[in-house]
């Protein structure tokens, strides 16, 4: 059947400027990291996706590698574009990245400007776009200099084949000479793309102080860390989950007693704010507006359905944030 797009996509979502930009972005966005490549249910993705859509989430953020295969992604999205999204491209945010692993020889991984821009051209050929609205350079490369990397990016601009640059899981000293070199090259940072959540807060130590000098963007990738925030693993590791899937990232060993007792706790003052956990924690990455963006995943509708809802009740008091504190550091 072909796809319309609801008219109410717009009456719910709440759209935040990225950084010192004219972009708005939605507070959550999704992320096709995970159960969108070819190992995966293609009519499912496309339920997710045309969901999405019509709960106002226009931002979808994809990677070279993502998969698996590597780039399958990028072609199943590709197809939906082509089917399902067509007449709706100019109200999407499109993102690619590159920087892992893709493919032989010296050229296929990390920040030079040979394998970015390449890598770049198979992204625009897989998804069948003539551009992206924002492209990553998606790790630090220890071997290349910043210079050429943050080159890379500005190039890419200056060909039209981006209308935005990001950097990804760059720490505070590496983002503030990123931001200062494109700031001279002509082509601003827009957003960087942390790893981001109540079990993981590393960035709180110099990167979102980075962020909010420069008046940088930023969009929080795992803020359910991999699933640990919902409800999911209160009782143990259920088979269709991250942790029990050879590929997913989530290793079991990483589901200890020790988190989820802490996640239980969660889940109960949770509760209390009349939220599922995954909602409250969707809503503490956002809280007092220092990311623009929290970056879902998702295996099926129902839980971009409940992500969406976080929405409801973004507020936090005093009383609540120091309960949290007290349980994330006890």
């Amino acid at each position: 059947m072909a796809y319309t797009a609801s008219k109410e996509r717009y009456s719910e979502m709440k759209y935040n400027r990225c950084g010192h930009s004219g972009l708005l972005l939605p507070a959550i966005s999704l992320g096709l990291w995970h159960n969108f490549g070819g190992v995966d249910s293609f009519e499912n993705g496309r339920a997710m996706l045309r969901r999405a859509f019509d709960l106002g989430i226009t931002h979808f953020d994809l990677a070279n590698n993502y998969g698996p295969p590597p780039g399958s992604a990028e072609e199943m999205f590709g197809s939906l574009l082509k089917t399902d999204f067509s007449t709706y491209r100019d109200e999407l945010i499109i993102s690619s990245k590159a920087g892992y692993h893709m493919w032989d020889g010296p050229y296929g991984e990390w920040g030079s400007k040979k394998y970015l821009i390449s890598s770049l051209d198979q992204s625009l050929k897989r998804m069948g776009l003539d551009y992206v609205d924002i492209f990553y350079s998606h790790r630090p490369d220890p071997h290349t200099t910043m210079e050429e990397t943050m080159g890379a990016l500005d190039q890419i601009v200056r060909q039209g084949k981006a209308l935005y640059v990001g950097i990804s899981s760059y720490d505070a000293d590496q983002t503030k000479q990123a931001i200062s070199i494109l700031n001279d090259l002509g082509t601003p940072l827009l957003i960087h793309q942390p790893k981001y959540s109540m079990l993981n807060r590393s960035i709180e130590s110099g990167v979102q102080d980075v962020l909010q000098e420069n008046v940088v963007g930023s969009i929080a990738f795992c803020p359910l860390q991999q699933g640990l925030l919902t409800n999911k693993y209160l009782n143990g590791v259920p088979s269709e989950s991250r942790a029990a899937k050879s590929t997913g990232a989530l290793g079991e060993n990483e589901v200890t007693d020790e988190v989820i007792s802490k996640v239980q706790e969660l889940n109960t003052l949770a509760e209390n704010r009349g939220q599922s956990l995954a909602q409250m924690a969707l809503a503490w990455v956002l809280r007092e507006g220092r990311v623009t963006s929290a970056l879902i995943g998702a295996s099926k509708v129902s839980q971009i359905e409940e992500n969406i809802k976080t929405l409801e009740n973004l507020e936090f008091s005093s009383e609540e944030l120091t309960a949290i504190d007290l349980i994330l550091t006890d």
